[in-house]
């Protein structure tokens, strides 16, 4: 596959009728005050010679310290604006997202400042209906939201 790639799970649960996503919302100062279109599925880039669902599973892990067990249903990859290509699974489980312990990165921060900080990956996680979630959920990922509920109604 050329270019970019990400895979990541779309965890849901069922409640009360209703299906809910969990995601997670991106931490770092560029992100601290954006919530629509901001969040996404749990995803990280991967190499050509990794086994996508594996890599995708792992990511889950590094961000939200959380590893959930299959089935694993694929879904039809997308490709973001910027070019990337996501592969995704779905799952079903549960997890309190108050438990998510997530992965750091560093950067300069403030911008050209030479002083460097450390973030977390994701800063919080959140279960949402599909109707909220798809104005919090990346643009990119709406598709991934929708083949999701196609698939539970069948």
């Amino acid at each position: 596959m050329a270019g970019k790639q990400s895979a990541g799970l779309l965890m849901y649960r069922r409640r009360g009728g209703a299906v809910e996503v969990f995601l997670v919302h991106p931490g770092g100062p560029f992100w601290a005050k954006k919530d629509a279109a901001a969040w996404s599925i749990p995803k990280g880039e991967f190499a050509d010679d990794e086994d996508p669902l594996a890599a995708a599973q792992r990511e889950f892990a590094e961000e939200t310290g959380l590893t959930p067990s299959g089935p694993f249903t694929a879904l039809t990859p997308i490709k973001q604006t910027g070019g990337k290509t996501v592969q995704a699974w779905a799952v079903e489980g549960d997890c309190d997202p108050a438990s998510v312990r997530s992965n750091t990165f560093t950067m300069e921060w403030p911008p050209r400042s030479g002083r460097r900080q450390e973030f977390p990956e994701v800063d919080r996680a959140e279960w949402f209906t599909l109707d909220v979630a798809r104005n919090k959920i990346h643009k990119d990922q709406v598709a991934l939201l929708e083949e999701l509920e196609r698939l539970l109604s069948s």
